[in-house]
């Protein structure tokens, strides 16, 4: 597998994905009690995946959960453990996605970036973050 928990004392800070992963068959790569699922669902040519809709389901989270794509250029992004120690450094490139959960992130951009940027919302302002 072409991926990395980064963690610090049991809790999740991310994941990185890198854009070379493609597994052949389905492949969740966050275990099912984290608030954010991400897995490569792997069909062979002529499937079809059926028509659907998903229930209403209460869920309380804690937190803001995130995912970057680099969408083009290239990055290196810093992960921080929950008392603000850096904890990780890892580069990135195109198609490389990372996915935050807890503690603290940045980026230094290494050559003109594009990044996409998924979150869960509704966006409650800057007062949400804490800058370091």
């Amino acid at each position: 597998m072409n991926y990395e928990c980064i963690s610090d004392n049991n809790s999740i800070l991310a994941y990185l994905i890198r854009n070379s992963e493609n597994p052949d068959k389905t492949t969740f790569i966050t275990p099912p009690d984290l608030n954010f699922q991400a897995g490569f669902i792997s069909y062979p040519e002529g499937s079809e995946i059926p028509r659907h809709f998903h229930h209403p389901v209460e869920r309380t989270i804690q937190g803001t959960s995130e995912v970057i794509v680099v969408r083009e250029g290239a990055c290196i992004v810093d992960i921080y453990t929950s008392t603000k120690e850096l904890i990780a450094s890892r580069p990135m490139e195109k198609g490389d996605v990372v996915m935050f959960f807890s503690g603290g992130h940045g980026f230094r951009i290494t050559e003109k970036t594009v990044l996409f940027e998924i979150k869960q919302g509704p966006y409650p302002g800057t007062d949400e973050k804490e800058r370091f």
